[in-house]
């Protein structure tokens, strides 16, 4: 499975396509998120808002099928869905 993730937006909000693939498919989605938000669940690891947003897919695709996660969202939902988000995320950061 691999994960593909261009900005397409910084300002307010930051915004991203991202592309899912796997052997026999993809999977399209746009995601977005405050900028305030990334910093605070990256915890101070310098690392580029492409790679925090690649690494909210894989702790998704550890708990539901890539045709699962929704279409469009905003990364401040996932913990609606999951509680476990803020404190799980940080295992799939370097």
């Amino acid at each position: 499975m691999s994960v593909a993730v261009t900005r397409t937006a910084t300002e307010p909000t930051l915004a991203f396509a991202v592309e899912v693939r796997d052997g026999r498919s993809s999977s399209r989605h746009t995601v977005t998120a405050d900028p305030a938000l990334v910093k605070r669940l990256a915890a101070g690891r310098s690392i580029s808002d492409e790679r925090f947003v690649e690494a909210v897919f894989e702790f998704l695709l550890e708990r539901e099928p890539k045709d699962a996660i929704l279409a469009r969202f905003d990364v401040s939902i996932v913990s609606r869905y999951f509680p476990e988000f803020e404190r799980e995320i940080g295992k799939h950061l370097p």
